[in-house]
């Protein structure tokens, strides 16, 4: 082998359209102010629909919502993306550079030598020589972040009181939603989703599933939300077969138990349930928790069990809750442990 190997020096350098004719490159700068030009109508749209449509009436607003969002920001990356390919490809230089290898601890000279080499590229670049170019490189960048940024700081609400987080629906009896328990208190009825029917104890068979919400909830303000912390999964196990600890003795009927829906983990939905096992999972972390013992966690990321709901039936035989949960469903949060000592 031969100590060096001959230089086989560089092949032609091959020119553009852009770098032969004055015309093309001014063609080509229209091209690249389109394009981020669409990119600045499409991050002010994304900020327009989110301010136009109304989310939290029905769930097709939040999807609608969700969809201009979305195809805003994305939109607005797609044409900052494609301008700054298609100008590297044509407007800036792409003559070849020979370096040689050098020791890694770089002189005085070499460093001089890359700062003159960056700001050669930002020259050849010809930025400087595009005022519109420049200014529309500015104004999409700037406004690319505000499909993200707006409906974000929007979206803060004006208190910050985090005791809205430790009751829900379940803790209220709104009229013609409850049902009279034997000891003449009202409880809230439970009822499926999303029909809204009324659930009889006799209609949860063993190992059947139900997504439970309380009953007329729909008629309530800010129905998305509040479903979203009430919302239950239900089903029936035999009692012999449940690990039952004294304070939640009459926390059941018969087998039937009832555990919050949110994960303790993130707040992900559980939903994934095995019958022989009673294991409930989560999908999105897989947090596994066993509704024969409480609920508690036997698998994952999930620190605590899920909330259960104290449930019986009313005297016309229908299911209700008989108060809220005991604890603060969801995720864990700076003031969750004081929010349920206070309960």
């Amino acid at each position: 082998m031969p100590e060096r190997f001959e230089n086989p020096g560089l092949p032609a350098h091959p020119e553009r359209l852009a770098d032969r004719d004055p015309k093309a490159a001014k063609r080509v700068e229209r091209q690249l102010v389109l394009l981020l030009l669409i990119s600045i109508a499409a991050s002010i749209g994304g900020v327009v629909g989110w301010a136009t449509i109304p989310v939290g009436t029905t769930l097709m607003d939040v999807r609608l919502s969700t969809l201009v969002l979305g195809l805003g920001l994305g939109l607005a990356l797609l044409g900052i993306g494609v301008a700054a390919v298609h100008w590297s490809k044509t407007l800036m230089s792409n003559k070849e550079y020979v370096e040689e290898r050098k020791p890694i601890a770089s002189s005085e000279e070499v460093r001089a030598e890359a700062t003159e080499m960056v700001e050669t590229g930002i020259e050849e670049s010809g930025i400087a020589r595009r005022p519109v170019l420049k200014g529309a490189l500015v104004g999409a960048a700037a406004l690319a972040p505000l499909p993200f940024v707006v409906p974000l700081v929007g979206e803060l609400p004006e208190q910050w009181d985090s005791r809205r987080f430790a009751h829900t629906a379940w803790g209220r009896v709104p009229a013609g939603s409850g049902g009279r328990l034997p000891d003449g208190t009202m409880g809230r009825r439970l009822a499926t989703d999303p029909d809204g029917r009324l659930i009889r104890a006799a209609d949860v068979t063993n190992g059947s599933a139900f997504q439970v919400i309380p009953h007329g909830l729909e008629n309530e303000e800010h129905y998305l939300e509040e479903k979203a912390k009430a919302v239950v999964f239900m089903t029936r196990i035999d009692p012999a077969e449940m690990t039952i600890s004294p304070e939640r003795r009459d926390w059941h009927y018969d087998g039937i138990v009832a555990y919050s829906k949110v994960c303790t983990h993130v707040g992900c939905p559980v939903a994934l349930y095995e019958q022989q096992t009673h294991h409930l999972l989560c999908p999105c972390h897989q947090s596994t928790f066993d509704l024969a013992n409480e609920a508690k966690v036997v698998f994952g990321p999930a620190k605590r069990a899920l909330p259960q709901l104290p449930i019986t039936v009313d005297t016309e035989g229908y299911l209700v809750a008989r108060s809220d949960f005991h604890e603060t469903v969801g995720p864990s949060f700076w003031e969750r442990e004081r929010l349920d000592e206070n309960r």
